[in-house]
């Protein structure tokens, strides 16, 4: 029998889930674990409250298409609506969560490369869990406890996986942001497929630099955190 939507805004519809893990994976960035209600495709996002009085929020699903569970990371924004209630929740406590959907979907024909600073690591998490691979990951952040996952990135990716620092505490492998890296490559693949996720910022930076070093704007792909 199909789940009869729980909460209904706008063109949203939500159901009632359930809390199954909640673990704040550095100052004031969580990952919550919840019910696997439907299938999932890796690239997937989904809309997020925890009660009917607000307008739900959009997040990359960073799980893989065949665990058990699925899960978001977030950033607790004290002044928000949502992400105050959301990091309050305990397991066993109930919120709504949406179907899985979306159109940042992993190229099966040409080559990856996947760009992402800071959270905006969650939908490449999601691939990489589901079998996918890019030729190179490039991953944005300032200290060592923001490059989430990055043991199991490392391990599926190799020497593939960058983890690009702009603080100082010593970690990562090339010092200097995203862009940085990019704009010290004198050529760039022009045949493969550039994933972009991130600040709206980051994305139009990578975007119109990746433009200018002949990357045709089809092939690139990208998905916006606000």
């Amino acid at each position: 029998m199909a789940k009869a939507a729980e909460y209904i805004r706008g063109n949203q519809y939500l159901f009632n889930n359930t809390v199954i893990g909640l673990e704040e994976v550095a100052e004031g960035k969580f990952l919550i674990q919840f019910e696997k209600q439907f299938e999932l495709k890796a690239g997937h996002v989904v809309a997020v409250a925890v009660d009917q009085s607000h307008d739900p929020r959009i997040y990359s699903v960073c799980s893989g298409e065949k665990d058990e569970y699925m899960q978001i990371i977030f950033d607790l924004k004290e002044d928000g609506l949502l992400t105050p209630q959301l990091s309050k929740l305990k397991i066993g406590d109930s919120f709504f969560v949406s179907k899985p959907y979306g159109s940042f979907m992993p190229d099966t024909e040409m080559p990856m490369w996947w760009i992402a600073t800071g959270t905006g690591i969650a939908p490449f998490y999601a691939m990489m869990r589901s079998g996918y691979r890019a030729e190179k990951l490039l991953h944005g952040g300032r200290e060592a406890d923001l490059f989430y996952f990055d043991r199991e990135f490392k391990s599926a990716l190799k020497e593939n996986y960058i983890r690009c620092s702009t603080g100082n505490d010593g970690m990562g492998d090339f010092f200097g942001r995203v862009t940085s890296y990019l704009d010290k490559e004198d050529q760039l693949p022009k045949h493969n497929k550039y994933y972009l996720c991130g600040r709206a910022l980051m994305v139009v930076e990578v975007r119109d630099l990746l433009i200018s070093k002949g990357i045709p704007y089809e092939n690139i792909i990208s998905e916006i955190f606000f």
